[in-house]
């Protein structure tokens, strides 16, 4: 098993001079070229492979910050939600399998158990649930830290397992999502303590909750930063000069720890990841404090209503492909440019190349292997079911 520490000493920036080796005609394809650029880099070759195994990783917990007021989903709700993603109903799971991707239900901090799970790597309509649960939801992050800097730490663990292990499977292209109640909030809090917004300026209404609670959310928020602040003789808007890991224990959630460890995971492996939601994109910027290269390997799917969501891309420096007015963070927005993601490496393998002015024409890597399909292969299993590629059903973790 590769360690965190061992992933950060190893992750490398991904090739900036691969991305410059193709053909095509300057800013012809616009942000698909862009794009198309930025998998090249990742791949260290041009034009870069299509992915076709792609696996939307949905990890859910639960969080006690639900107990300040903060939103109208309690632990009751995240189960349902699980419940209705396994039997393949969730609009996840819809997005899935329109773009031939598997989808893995990871609990990770769930505070009851979901109605008629299968257990731990079964088979289910909808995907497969894996049991890594680390606790049962994390404590009220304004009252005292959200979990303990080792659950921190096993939360990232988890995530760069996963990857790590998908990778070996087949699966090129990840797309990351969260289930969880309470998560807007903390990951409005961490993103506020990174970006040094304030807190109200990112703090939005998540599920859609009231003016009220709106107003509790935003409250909670503010008491949560100045209690980090005040433990570690910080002003609040002086956060972002803790660690990854720190921000995480205080403000963050269990399944912000694992989605940052799939992304540390992508980025040693060299393997894109598609970020959407506002807990996806806290995520991130948890994974951006481990390690800086890591953000060389994202991709923002799109533009959540979330208003943490812009200060979280602005202070990434990544522009999203999408802007549909969405809010939804189950991974179901990012998958939604999965097509885009392989439009855009397929431009660069098949479209002609355009001679420069000078008349020699512009030379492209050629490799043994076609760059890749659409298609999804047999061993991907049922696109939306979770059939990971060539899966072996153990799970990552213990319940």
């Amino acid at each position: 098993m590769t360690t965190l520490e061992e992933a950060l000493s190893r992750i490398g920036s991904p090739d900036a001079t691969a991305a410059g080796r193709h053909g095509l005609a300057a800013s012809a394809f616009g942000s698909l070229e862009v794009l198309g650029a930025r998998l090249a880099a990742i791949a260290g070759r041009c034009p870069p492979p299509v992915p076709s195994r792609p696996v939307v990783t949905v990890f859910a917990a639960d969080h006690g910050v639900v107990a300040e007021g903060v939103s109208t989903w309690t632990a009751e709700t995240t189960a349902r939600a699980v419940a209705n993603l396994l039997a393949g109903r969730a609009a996840v799971n819809v997005l899935a399998r329109e773009v031939g991707a598997a989808v893995l239900a990871i609990d990770v901090g769930m505070a009851s158990e979901t109605p008629g799970a299968p257990a731990s790597g079964t088979e289910a309509p909808g995907g497969r649930l894996v049991k890594a649960r680390i606790r049962q939801a994390t404590a009220d992050l304004v009252l005292e830290p959200a979990m303990s800097p080792d659950d921190a730490r096993r939360a990232l663990q988890v995530g760069l397992s996963l990857a790590d292990r998908l990778v070996d499977q087949g699966t090129d292209l990840l797309v990351t999502g969260a289930v969880a109640a309470g998560s807007t909030t903390a990951s409005a809090a961490l993103v506020a303590a990174v970006t040094g917004w304030p807190p109200r300026a990112v703090t939005g209404r998540g599920s859609g909750v009231s003016d009220e609670v709106l107003e509790n959310k935003s409250a909670a928020v503010e008491r949560a930063l100045e209690r980090t602040a005040r433990v570690h003789a910080l002003a609040p808007t002086a956060l972002s000069g803790l660690a990854g890991e720190i921000l995480l224990a205080e403000l963050g959630g269990l399944e912000i720890g694992a989605i940052a460890g799939v992304m540390v995971g992508a980025a040693l492996r060299g393997v894109p990841v598609v970020v959407g939601g506002l807990t996806s994109l806290a995520a991130a910027l948890v994974a951006s404090r481990l390690s800086e290269e890591v953000t060389g390997y994202l991709v923002a799917g799109h533009q959540s209503v979330e208003p943490g969501a812009t200060a979280a891309l602005d202070h990434l420096g990544l522009e999203p492909l999408l802007d549909l007015g969405l809010s939804l963070g189950d991974g179901a927005g990012a998958c939604l440019a999965v097509p885009l993601v392989r439009a855009a490496a397929r431009v660069l393998g098949e479209s002609a190349s355009f001679p420069d002015p000078g008349g020699s024409p512009p030379r492209r890597e050629h490799h043994d292997e076609p760059a890749g399909s659409d298609q999804a292969p047999a061993t991907l299993g049922r696109p939306g079911s979770g059939d990971a590629p060539g899966a072996t059903h153990e799970p990552v973790g213990s319940s």
